[in-house]
């Protein structure tokens, strides 16, 4: 199989790792962890007349410019995060939400070759109706941000910092969505101040939650 359509980018996450955690460069990387798995998925997703990128870290695969589908490794399992999943035909329930609270990612998750392989098809019928999707202009018709709960640490920090509070409502309802659910999620409100501490130069910045991934 030709190596042109790979992406030098993509070979280096394979062979680093993702350079998001501790583990980047080492054995215990979990991008080695599924390697094999991943390359199946790297050869079926390019098969589909996708480009390949690397962003926020990862693998991500485009057409005509516009993000369709993402691959990346977790502990447990390895995945294909197609960004609008919720819109895909899915006759076998193969697709999961990538969190709780997901509204337009939804996740192919895989622990053996053998199971890639048996999907194929599957696999391939969801990208196709990915690319289709994209080509019809289709979006997700998300919440606002208005509905998502603001945690009272950060509106406490925002009364204490107005500039941080100028900003992030000057940041785009999505990257406040992202921000504002990374917040929520902690369950302990000394993980929550620490996560909006951690946070404000990108605010500050105008950056979104993982922005900082995208040049990778």
């Amino acid at each position: 199989m030709s190596s042109i359509r790979y992406n030098p980018q993509v070979d280096d996450f394979f062979a680093r790792g993702c350079g998001r955690c501790a583990l980047f460069e080492t054995p215990q990387c979990r991008v080695h962890q599924w390697q094999e798995h991943m390359q199946t998925l790297r050869d079926i997703v390019l098969d589909a007349g996708l480009t390949e990128e690397r962003k926020w870290g990862n693998p991500c695969y485009t057409h005509n410019g516009k993000n369709i589908v993402m691959m990346g490794a977790l502990k447990e399992y390895c995945s294909l995060g197609f960004f609008k999943g919720s819109l895909l035909k899915d006759p076998k329930n193969l697709l999961v939400a990538a969190g709780e609270n997901s509204q337009a990612s939804r996740q192919l998750r895989f622990t053996s070759v053998q199971e890639i392989i048996k999907q194929k098809k599957h696999i391939e019928a969801i990208i196709l109706d990915a690319i289709r999707t994209e080509e019809a202009g289709k979006k997700v018709e998300f919440k606002a941000v208005s509905e998502f709960p603001i945690p009272d640490e950060l509106l406490q920090t925002f009364e204490d910092d107005p500039e941080l509070k100028k900003a992030f409502y000057a940041l785009t309802p999505g990257r406040q969505r992202g921000y504002l659910l990374h917040f929520a999620q902690a369950k302990q409100a000394s993980t929550r101040l620490s996560r909006i501490e951690k946070c404000t130069p990108q605010i500050l910045r105008g950056e979104g939650l993982n922005d900082g991934y995208k040049k990778a």
